[in-house]
C-alpha cells in the first residue's frame, strides 16, 4: 500500500475512534460506565475527569445502576455535584462511601431525540471522512504531478477505504439505533 493511502488509513481510523467515542457516551437505557467517566469533577482546586484512573472506579450493579466508588472518600460531595451540574440527566445519590446512579428508563419520545442526534454525530463524522478524502486527493495530485496512471490508482485506492468506512459508519448506526430501540 502507497504510504499516502497508509496514512489516509491512519486519519481515517481517527475519525472512526471520534464517531465511536461520540456514539459510546448516548444514553441506551443500560447501564455503562461510559455515560459517566468523561465528566468533568472539580477537585483539589481543578478540574479532573471521572474517569477510573482518575477518581473513582466506575461499576454495574445491574442493568439499570451505576457504582460509582471514590478513591478518596473525602471528594464523594464533589463527585455528586459534578454529575449534577454535568447535565445529564442523572440523579446521583451517596450511600455510605459510594455514589449510586440509577438510569431510568427512557421515553419513546427521547429515545427518538437520541436517534435524531444520533443521525446528526454520524453526519458530522462522514464529513470528517470526506475532508481526509478531499485532502487526500489533493496531496496525491500534488505529489504525482503528471504521472496519470499513479493518480488514477491511488485515487481508486483512497475511494475504496473511504467507501468501506462510509459503509461501516452506516453499520455503526444501524446498530446504535437498534440499541436506541431496544426497550
Amino acid at each position: 500500500m502507497d504510504p499516502l493511502a497508509t496514512d489516509t488509513k491512519q486519519k481515517i481510523n481517527k475519525v472512526l475512534e471520534v464517531i465511536k467515542g461520540d456514539l459510546s457516551t448516548m444514553r441506551t437505557g443500560r447501564a455503562t460506565p461510559l455515560l459517566v467517566e468523561n465528566i468533568v469533577i472539580s477537585a483539589y482546586g481543578g478540574s479532573t475527569k471521572l474517569k477510573v484512573v482518575e477518581l473513582a472506579t466506575i461499576g454495574v450493579t445491574d442493568a439499570h445502576t451505576l457504582v460509582l466508588t471514590p478513591f478518596d472518600p473525602s471528594i464523594i460531595q464533589e463527585i455528586q455535584k459534578g454529575i449534577e451540574m454535568a447535565n445529564v440527566g442523572f440523579n446521583p445519590v451517596i450511600d455510605g462511601g459510594i455514589v449510586r446512579i440509577n438510569i431510568p428508563q427512557l421515553s419513546q419520545e427521547r429515545r427518538e431525540e437520541l436517534i435524531k442526534a444520533m443521525k446528526h454525530k454520524l453526519e458530522n463524522g462522514k464529513i470528517m471522512v470526506r475532508q481526509v478524502r478531499h485532502d487526500a486527493m489533493e496531496e496525491i495530485k500534488k505529489e504525482y504531478d503528471g504521472r496519470e496512471d499513479d493518480i488514477k490508482r491511488l485515487e481508486k485506492e483512497v475511494q475504496k477505504i473511504i467507501d468501506d468506512t462510509m459503509e461501516h459508519i452506516e453499520d455503526l448506526g444501524k446498530q446504535k439505533e437498534k440499541e436506541l430501540l431496544q426497550i
